[in-house]
């Protein structure tokens, strides 16, 4: 039995992938500690994993102050979180043993981490994979239309905060893309090879897994019964973007008293109060099953967060992405670019546009062909169990080496 040092971040979309990996793990015989924030304590701690969490208003604190507007500025966001996560996570292990680490693509410094603890590490990407050089390119577009006083002060705030945490805890820093991707020897990637942009470009460092998708452990009161056999429409926004009553009452005026069920997930930034009178073919809910209401459903409204798209591509959905930040445009186009879904734009949306744009996709069959062809290549990926196996043989041969 091997002891596992596991480091995350607090977002539905970077927990949930990994909570059937940390539960195959441990079904193994690995012994899992599991770093996050407290709100993912019980459900990591149902996994069977040891759970110790840093402080999730602080991260958060510290990730905006870097800026919010442009890459460059969440790269330094990124930096300012070291001084959160690495001194809690390093004084709760102390005097500990751990044979190999798993961390986030994104959060939770997990490379710096790494290199101070000198641990064989695996990345756990929950978005797009990217290379160095493809993250570079990103970087180099998007700066070129920044303006050039911005940029410079942009640039000497990463290199004032570069050097700061390479003094302050001996790590090696080369490029914003070991920030900002936090890349390790090997990769896993929950999505299939096919429906990563430029797949095909990525070395055998990278395991393309398919969705991790296993129960979630979350006791959302909603009656299944309610929805079978009725094919929904199931529409969510997600759970960090979704303060948008305007959008849940656009949708009230393009699919209210129609013959169809719709399923709504509102989160808990929104009362029902807020709404107004709820058409009687609506069922809207703060959260919903999402997994179990998806095998019911014939059509996902969605914002495009990874998390959501593979799952809803998994049970052969087709979509409608309605992008509002971070990767899910970049998501929305690659629904787009196989055909299983179309995209509508949030800031422009009227009433009809959406209606139009769910006719469109429930009255061409092409769309449910492709989220059916994306579905085979999600199954083929072998999931959370092909995750495991590729991690215990990435640790056999790390061991072996020693």
């Amino acid at each position: 039995m091997a002891r596992v040092l596991f480091i995350n971040a607090g977002s539905e979309g970077h927990v949930n992938p990994t909570v059937g990996v940390v539960k195959e793990l441990v079904s193994r015989g690995e012994e899992v500690v599991y770093f996050s924030i407290e709100a993912y304590r019980e459900r990591t701690e149902k996994t069977g994993a040891t759970v110790r969490t840093f402080d999730g208003q602080k991260f958060i604190k510290a990730f905006i102050s870097g800026g919010r507007n442009y890459l460059l500025e969440r790269v330094n966001g990124l930096l300012h979180t070291a001084d959160v996560v690495i001194p809690s996570v390093l004084e709760q292990i102390k005097g500990e043993h751990f044979d190999y680490m798993i961390h986030d693509s994104m959060f939770g410094c997990g490379r710096m981490l790494a290199q101070i603890l000198k641990l064989p590490a695996i990345c756990s990407c929950t978005s797009f994979a990217e290379t160095k050089e493809s993250f570079a390119h990103t970087l180099e577009q998007l700066s070129a239309r920044i303006p050039a006083e911005t940029l410079n002060t942009i640039q000497d705030e990463y290199h004032r905060l570069t050097n700061m945490v390479k003094e302050k805890y001996g790590v090696e820093i080369d490029s914003p893309y070991e920030v900002f991707c936090n890349p390790a020897p090997l990769t896993i990637v929950y999505t299939a090879r096919e429906f990563q942009p430029f797949g095909d470009t990525f070395d055998e460092s990278y395991k393309f897994v398919g969705p991790s998708i296993s129960p979630r452990f979350t006791q959302e009161s909603f009656d299944l019964d309610e929805i079978k056999g009725k094919s929904p429409i199931y529409i969510s926004l997600g759970t960090v973007m979704n303060l948008a009553v305007d959008f849940y009452q656009l949708c009230f005026q393009a699919l209210g008293n129609t013959d169809c069920t719709i399923v709504m997930s509102i989160g808990d930034k929104v009362q029902m109060a807020d709404l107004g009178e709820i058409p009687k073919n609506f069922i809207v809910k703060s959260y919903v099953p999402q997994i179990e209401v998806l095998q019911e459903t014939k059509l996902f409204i969605t914002h495009g967060g990874m998390n959501s798209t593979n799952e809803g591509l998994y049970y052969g959905v087709p979509l409608i992405v309605i992008p509002l930040s971070a990767d899910q445009p970049m998501i929305a186009r690659q629904v787009a670019k196989i055909g299983a879904g179309i995209t509508l734009q949030m800031q422009s949306l009227t009433a009809n546009q959406l209606r139009e744009g769910v006719d469109h996709v429930l009255s061409d069959s092409s769309f449910k062909q492709a989220a059916s062809n994306i579905r085979e290549s999600f199954g083929r990926s072998g999931g959370y169990q092909q995750a495991v196996e590729e991690i215990l043989e990435y640790k056999a041969a790390a061991t072996s080496e020693k």
